[in-house]
């Protein structure tokens, strides 16, 4: 039996720092974040392990002239034989030590890769440092790609660490300092060591997360907050804010906000600054909001959530899961006290998210129960609260599922009864819920059900039908005998939603518009519809001018003035839909026929009194 041959792993050094350094990161300007972190990570060594005071500082200098950037510390510094096997050493970051040494939660990294995206930005590195074991010497580590290095004596410089990029053309922008003032203020809001820029007195993290200020004044208190969420959120004006405080597994803090801006049901405006030991990690983590929140944006901090090696997006465990759920019950918390404590705000969050709060009513309970009275529903007279809509119904819920308006439009603009539009976002599931929460009936126009409420059917001799059919229908129609109100409208068209679906999904252009296996499977349920009736026509048994056809059956045929005048009134009273599209040809061939019989009336001599 041969032994088998061992051979040790290649490793092509080049490659490596080019997919690490260019493919590592989804943006290059994640290098000064990462400088940034190294520099707050040194410090944070020098107080752990030198008992010496000193002063924790961080100050990036930029020289547009030179096209350099440069970040300083006042941290611990580097030996030699550090810069060899921590700095030159890819993955060998030594803040894994550390925190394993001395269990610190205030270290920042874990992979020791961050130094490689000053590479991705840079022509050339180089890096000055003077550790706090050896303070009279100092060192210039000098890199052009991250592969080969030189190491040697360099003027001397107090304890700390200064890393200077000579930058690429590309990314010049990071030498002009209002731009880079600009990117720390994002990076470096939540960081406990002030970070300066150029010659500036004052950091641009000097103003503090307003849920680390302690017993503010309740009016100082709501200026912080507000302030804050404006310094960060980029797109709306901050309406209202939400404190998130820890909960149940989580250590979770930070601060949510409404924005200021109309919506629509379907808007997702969500956006969320997720900070870990107080640098910025993801400046768009959405996902842990809850879905329906698309009017909500934030900042929190935790140490429990974990970075994922680019340290641009989080891994997706228990903590990120306990994160989640904490800041979807801080948000409904929050809304509950706006409501109670912010009378004017919480107007304005109903006026501005009407819509989109319809939807969050139907995702959690106690959301419905604290909006269910407060929002209103779109109707066919506009957007009114339900209280108003089952009113005027007689304790009724109708509401429409076309798209357009159909004979619901005519028939109940009669009855002067709003109608939900059920096509909106959200309308129809909270109609529902609302009527199955706090009593009412939901009457959905359109469906076979809906359509027996509305229309009760009556009956009627088998003669009297097939006139009447004879008289008002026309190829495709099917008449039914009913007693509605009002009983002023005579008859109603209504179309047959299943047979219109039937016919768009079939039709030539649906195979331009709609996917292949989608359109597979909605023909596989469009073949099951019986589409040989395009609508139901209504007859009001209770109407004078259908009562007085009947009577006069005997001596009426198709070319009489009346029925004339009847068949155009279903084109009339057909709406917008697909089948009053048909109906005779459209509404030209209806009122052509409908001034005909006029004409004939006006022609036939009165009787002398």
């Amino acid at each position: 039996m041969t032994t088998p041959e061992i051979l040790a792993t290649q490793v092509d050094l080049f490659g490596l720092m080019t997919v690490l350094g260019e493919h590592l990161y989804s943006t290059p300007f994640v290098a000064l974040r990462e400088l940034v972190q190294n520099a707050h990570d040194s410090c944070v060594r020098r107080r752990l392990e030198d008992p010496a005071a000193f002063a924790p500082e961080i100050r990036v200098v930029c020289d547009p002239a030179a096209g350099t950037l440069a970040v300083s510390d006042a941290g611990a510094g580097l030996t030699r034989d550090e810069i060899v096997r921590y700095l030159a050493t890819i993955g060998a970051g030594y803040t894994r030590k550390l925190r394993e040494q001395h269990g610190s939660d205030d270290l920042i990294g874990l992979f020791g890769l961050g130094f490689l995206s000053a590479f991705v930005i840079a022509t050339r590195v180089a890096v000055t440092t003077t550790s706090y074991q050896s303070p009279d010497t100092t060192l210039l580590y000098q890199s052009r790609s991250g592969e080969r290095f030189s190491i040697e004596p360099a003027a001397s410089r107090p304890v700390g660490t200064t890393v200077t990029l000579h930058l690429k053309d590309n990314f010049r922008e990071l030498s002009d300092e209002s731009a880079l003032r600009a990117r720390l203020l994002h990076y470096c809001a939540l960081l406990p060591l002030p970070v300066f820029v150029g010659d500036d007195d004052v950091a641009v993290n000097a103003q503090p997360a307003p849920w680390r200020v302690p017993d503010a004044h309740p009016a100082r208190a709501r200026t912080l907050r507000l302030d804050f969420a404006r310094r960060l959120e980029r797109r709306f004006e901050p309406l209202c804010t939400i404190d998130v405080g820890p909960r149940e597994g989580t250590d979770v803090r930070g601060l949510l906000w409404i924005h200021d801006a109309a919506t629509y049901g379907t808007s997702d405006n969500r956006n969320l600054h997720v900070y870990v030991r107080g640098m910025l990690l993801d400046d768009d983590a959405r996902e842990l909001l809850p879905p329906w929140a698309g009017f909500v944006s934030g900042a929190i901090e935790s140490a429990k959530l974990t970075p994922t090696a680019s340290r641009e997006d989080l891994q997706r465990d228990p903590a990120y899961r306990a994160v989640a759920a904490a800041i979807a019950e801080a948000l409904v918390d929050g809304m509950k006290q706006i409501a109670e404590r912010e009378p004017e705000a919480w107007r304005r969050v109903l006026l501005r998210h009407n819509e989109a709060l319809l939807g969050a009513a139907l995702c959690d309970d106690r959301l419905f129960e604290l909006l269910a009275d407060e929002l209103t529903v779109p109707t066919s007279e506009g957007d009114l609260p339900i209280a108003v809509v089952q009113r005027r119904g007689q304790g009724k819920l109708y509401a429409s599922l076309s798209p357009r308006g159909g004979f619901e439009e005519v028939l109940f603009r009669a009855l002067r009864v709003p109608v939900v539009v059920g096509t909106r976002y959200g309308a129809l599931p909270f109609v529902r819920r609302h009527a199955d929460r706090r009593g009412g009936a939901v009457i959905e126009l359109g469906t076979a059900a809906g359509n027996k409420r509305v229309f009760p059917p009556a009956d009627l001799p088998a003669d009297q039908q097939a006139f009447l059919s004879n008289m008002l229908t026309r190829p495709g129609q099917r008449l039914i005998a009913a007693r509605f109100a009002p009983a002023e409208l005579p008859l109603v068209l209504v179309p047959d939603r299943e047979a219109e679906l039937k016919r768009r999904v079939e039709s030539d252009e649906a195979a331009g518009r709609i996917a292949s296996g989608a359109l597979g499977l909605m023909r596989m349920f469009t073949a099951k519809i019986d589409a040989s009736v395009d609508a139901d026509l209504y007859v009001n048994l209770d109407n004078p001018a259908i009562v007085r056809l009947l009577e006069q059956r005997a001596s009426i045929d198709a070319g009489h003035p009346g029925v004339k005048l009847l068949r155009a009134l279903v084109a009339f009273v057909a709406g917008a839909s697909e089948a009053a599209a048909n109906e005779a040809e459209g509404l030209h061939t209806a009122l052509a026929e409908y001034g005909r019989a006029v004409c004939e009336l006006l022609d036939t001599p009165r009787p002398a009194r």
